[in-house]
């Protein structure tokens, strides 16, 4: 069986935000599968999708902070600067961290470890919703 549907989540300022929740409660048709495989990937080229810790906030503070001073804004040698300093920093953030994730399902339920949550990585100041295509496949 497949299903592919279109999710959007609600805008978040820039960060590092969980949003397994809000992904699984736009897709119902998770329960339905037995076993397979859950795929999710970001339509945008400013924020990424990854998988990391979903008990400790500081964690997403820290994954946030190193960023910023990994990839800087108003590098000098920046040359896609006409939509503003946070966009070309955003689009490599996006490349580092990628734009889809796949978990296993099992039992009508995403398989991720015990401490693992699905994170959007929001790298623009002002990014808005964004769209997440998630396919479905299993039986």
């Amino acid at each position: 069986m497949w299903v592919q549907k279109r999710l959007v989540l609600s805008p978040r300022p820039r960060g590092f935000h969980l949003v397994t929740r809000e992904l699984l409660e736009q897709l119902p048709e998770i329960r339905d599968f037995r076993v397979g495989l859950a795929h999710f990937f970001i339509q945008h080229t400013s924020a990424s999708l990854t998988i990391n810790e979903n008990a400790d906030p500081t964690v997403r503070a820290d994954m946030e902070a190193h960023f910023r001073h990994f990839v800087p804004e108003d590098a000098p040698y920046y040359r896609h600067t006409l939509e503003g300093p946070d966009d070309m920093p955003a689009h490599i953030k996006a490349s580092l961290l990628g734009s889809s994730v796949t978990v296993p399902i099992g039992g009508g339920r995403l398989l991720l470890g015990t401490w693992q949550g699905i994170y959007l990585g929001e790298h623009r100041n002002h990014g808005g919703r964004r769209t997440v295509i998630a396919t479905l496949q299993g039986e």
